[in-house]
């Protein structure tokens, strides 16, 4: 995506306060990495005009980043102290992610040693990789957000190219998550199905295999938080079920649940 079209939807203030900023990090020497549709549109082909600018950074970055665009009179919030920092300039942000919404998919220095060299509004950046952002993106399963298609035109993209068991690594435990969405990729595009290797379906079909001879797990563990915050609140609240996200089995506190799921009323009011 050239800069003139990539910027094209954007004002000149928005488009000035996005590489000032980024100018400003570059300088300072704090990594970063570029992800939402600058980096979709890398890997795909596929444009979203958006006014959200992503960038991807370590979480004990966050406070040094804070202090740099907050000495050049931008405003920061770290809205949710387990995942997500904003930068803001009138009505423009940035968002600062250093994980998913629901602990999964931390930022770590993998996402930095696989990142990709690209111009992304006339700068030279880094983007998160495709590897990572089918991880983080492959988990988000909500009423008005399901990122699957978006998985499926990456891997419809660049599957040959995937580093597939890094990205199974990745999945861990949730790794069901990436074998729902390979089926799918499969159904969507039957004559691409070879993106796909085939050692990655024998694999996690034979997961899948081992797991149905196991039978039902003891424990009551709802997975459903990790895909959505709000459509398995009522498993965990009255059905007694355990949230996945929970430490030590997640990596969320009780108070970052209870502050991500206030978070849905704000959402609903805009």
């Amino acid at each position: 995506m050239s800069t003139a079209t990539e910027t094209a939807h954007l004002d000149a203030q928005t488009i000035a306060f996005y590489r000032d900023a980024l100018g400003r990090l570059d300088r300072a020497g704090i990594p970063y990495l570029v992800g939402g549709a600058y980096a979709f549109a890398r890997y795909t082909g596929i444009e979203r005009h958006t006014k959200d600018f992503d960038i991807f950074i370590r979480r004990p970055d966050y406070d040094r980043i804070a202090a740099v665009l907050g000495d050049s009179g931008y405003k920061t919030e770290l809205t949710f102290p387990h995942w997500l920092g904003k930068a803001y300039k009138s009505d423009d942000f940035i968002d600062l992610i250093f994980s998913a919404g629901n602990g999964v998919a931390a930022v770590d220095e993998i996402w930095f040693e696989h990142a990709v060299s690209e111009t992304v509004i006339g700068m030279q950046c880094k983007l998160i990789p495709a590897e990572e952002m089918i991880w983080s993106k492959g988990l988000i399963m909500e009423r008005e957000r399901f990122d699957g298609a978006d998985v499926a035109h990456v891997i419809h993209a660049v599957g040959p190219k995937l580093d597939w068991r890094r990205l199974i690594d990745r999945y861990g435990e949730h790794w069901r998550a990436l074998y729902a969405h390979i089926i799918l990729y499969g159904y969507i595009y039957p004559s691409d199905r070879a993106n796909v290797p085939a050692w990655v379906m024998e694999e996690l079909s034979a997961r899948l295999t081992a797991e149905v001879d196991q039978g039902n797990r003891e424990e009551r563990i709802c997975y459903g938080t990790i895909v959505s915050r709000q459509q398995y609140l009522k498993d965990i609240d009255d059905w007694g079920y355990r949230d996945a996200r929970l430490k030590p089995l997640g990596r969320m506190s009780a108070e970052d649940i209870a502050h991500w799921t206030a978070g849905i009323a704000l959402d609903g009011a805009k």
